[in-house]
């Protein structure tokens, strides 16, 4: 006859504790995994955002530096008409301000809107991520992943964009507006003026 025997209490305390220590070491190199693919995501879409500029310019110089009617630097780009920037004081000539579908003038930054970042977004990418400049949209709709901003004016003007999953959340559990701040969230910058991309990465 067979005899039939189960874990001892001692070898199952045994068990537990060291499945404890596999947890408590796992468990921090998974946030930290989570932290660097947040990372990593930002830091791709700059890239690609940054390129995307590059050519703009590149067909638009290839092309002889054309202009529309209104004598505003402008080139077709993968099927839509982009406007270009002006050249001015410390603004140089051919990076992309707007469509001329969604133009909301800005060529010379004077009027450069929040719009002018997601209609810029929405345009220099072939199948980009849903992207609000609202905060109460990006709240609202969980398909959105991404928050527009604008900040400064002229030769400063800058596009914020912030992945939405990286923002600071309100006693609501809303996600809080960054009001165009660098030191908040994962985001990235882009300077129409000179065609500067900076990436800001802020973990909690």
């Amino acid at each position: 006859m067979n005899k039939q025997s189960g874990f001892t209490l001692i070898e199952l305390v045994i068990v537990v504790v060291i499945l404890g220590f596999l947890a408590v070491t796992a468990i921090p190199k998974f946030l930290d995994l989570t932290d660097q693919a947040k990372q990593a995501n930002i830091e791709g879409m700059a890239g690609g955002f940054a390129t995307a500029v590059s050519l703009v310019r590149a067909q638009w110089e290839a092309e002889g530096r054309p202009q529309d009617t209104s004598s505003q630097n402008m080139v077709e780009y993968d099927g839509t008409e982009l406007i270009l920037t002006t050249e001015a004081s410390s603004i140089r000539p051919g990076y992309v301000v707007s469509s001329v579908a969604g133009q909301n003038n800005g060529a010379a930054l004077d009027d450069f809107t929040a719009a002018n970042c997601v209609d810029i977004w929405q345009n220099v990418f072939q199948q980009p991520p849903r992207l609000t400049d609202t905060i109460a949209t990006l709240n609202s709709d969980s398909r959105i992943a991404y928050l527009a901003a604008k900040s400064g004016t002229g030769a400063t003007t800058l596009c914020h964009f912030y992945l939405k999953e990286t923002l600071n959340k309100d006693e609501n559990n809303d996600f809080a507006d960054p009001n165009a701040l660098t030191s908040t969230g994962n985001s990235f910058t882009y300077q129409p003026a000179d065609s500067s991309v900076v990436v800001y990465i802020n973990n909690n």
